[in-house]
């Protein structure tokens, strides 16, 4: 027996409907975020991290050992985080990244992965590689994963243009 859908609406217990697809599209991208989050918060919390340091560590791994001014590293987090210094601070504190001022610029702080920050991502890769989650377990089928993908970029791209 096939499992009954629950529309946006009965999910978040609303009595008056949307005033138009637009906006039920943007509170169901807002919704699905916020369950992925909360999914992705389980996976990465046993580890110490948050899922914003988790973001952090994998912007730093991709740098190199020549690491990232912290800046850049707040600049490319998928989530705005006012606080990048507290955030760097605390993966600094667990000795997940380091910084220094070193380069042509000592003005400028620059943050790198540390051993012990690879070691977690590559134990936090491994739980991902084997984590189907909602999003394999919704849309099972790669054209599929394809199409959201592809839509998902549609929404980013007139997102950019009112910038």
């Amino acid at each position: 027996m096939a499992k009954r859908r629950i529309s946006l609406q009965e999910e978040l217990q609303q009595t008056r409907p949307f005033n138009s697809s637009s906006e039920e599209a943007v509170v169901a991208l807002l919704r699905t975020a916020s369950l992925l989050r909360r999914a992705i918060a389980k996976l990465v919390e046993p580890y110490g991290v948050s899922v914003a340091q988790y973001n952090v560590l994998r912007i730093l791994r991709g740098a190199g050992a020549e690491g990232l001014p912290t800046l850049t590293v707040r600049a490319r987090l998928i989530e705005e985080a006012p606080g990048i210094t507290r955030l760097i601070d605390k993966l600094e504190t667990a000795g997940l990244v380091q910084r220094d001022r070193t380069g042509k610029d000592r003005r400028t702080v620059r943050c790198r992965i540390t051993p012990a920050g690879l070691e977690v991502l590559s134990r936090l890769d491994t739980d991902f590689d084997g984590w189907q989650g909602p999003v394999g377990a919704g849309l099972p089928e790669e054209r599929d994963r394809a199409q959201l993908l592809a839509l998902l970029q549609r929404v980013r791209e007139g997102l950019r243009s009112e910038d």
